[in-house]
């Protein structure tokens, strides 16, 4: 088991163990206990009660933050003709058909989303496992094979935070809220706006239990369980 370092120690002194705190408790604790010489990403982790080997079980979405994440976002899309056009007016980074496809393939990953229009997908399957394995790959479910003429508010979405959600194969989904340097109410926001997604995105298949556990934590410090009723209580959904 790795060992923890003197700041983290002190920082876990602030942390009661068995206690479930409501979600601004948490945020406030949060902040607190950061230690690290960076601006720590604020974290949320969510125990599923769904299987994730069940196809009708799968839980995916998007979050707009409307906060933000505290980073400038780098926009990729794959596009040709006059989908390219609109992209590049719209702010896009990056934006280009068989040549920027050619540049991710040799490598290059200098983006931090990524999202196609339909008729480029044929081409852009073949770049699954470079983009794949980094949560990039474009994809319908993920709001991120676009047709053209909604590039433009698409684009939009990913610049003001656009935060993208997965289970995991330990039924696990994990979704940043923002930097601790944040206002607690921006990092509530963003919160609040996570718990409606996920809550959305609820599949058919699931049964019993949808949400099993809450933790809030930052990159460097440890976990603070969320009380989990008032937690769900954010969402309308």
């Amino acid at each position: 088991m790795a060992k923890h370092g003197k700041n983290y120690q002190e920082a876990v002194k602030l942390l009661d163990r068995v206690k479930s705190y409501p979600p601004q408790e948490a945020i406030k604790l949060a902040k607190e206990m950061a230690h690290a010489r960076f601006d720590e990403t604020v974290e949320l982790h969510l125990r599923m009660g769904v299987d994730p080997r069940n196809a009708n079980q799968q839980v995916r979405g998007v979050a707009l933050l409307p906060y933000g994440l505290g980073k400038k976002v780098r926009v990729l899309v794959f596009a040709q003709g006059e989908a390219e056009r609109i992209a590049e007016t719209a702010g896009a980074d990056f934006a280009g058909g068989d040549e920027l496809i050619k540049k991710v393939e040799d490598g290059w990953l200098e983006f931090d989303t990524a999202m196609a229009t339909p008729d480029m997908m044929g081409k852009v399957g073949k770049l699954g496992k470079i983009l794949g394995r980094r949560g990039l790959m474009p994809n319908p479910k993920s709001g991120t094979v676009v047709a053209a003429s909604d590039l433009p508010r698409v684009i939009n979405d990913a610049r003001k935070g656009r935060a993208e959600f997965k289970l995991d194969k330990t039924a696990i989904i994990h979704v940043p809220l923002g930097k601790v340097s944040f206002e607690d109410d921006k990092l509530m926001g963003n919160l609040t706006a996570v718990i409606e997604a996920v809550m959305r995105a609820k599949p058919s298949g699931a049964k019993g239990r949808y949400v099993r556990s809450a933790s809030l934590t930052t990159t460097m410090g440890p976990g603070i369980r969320l009380d989990l009723k008032p937690t769900l209580s954010l969402s309308s959904a």
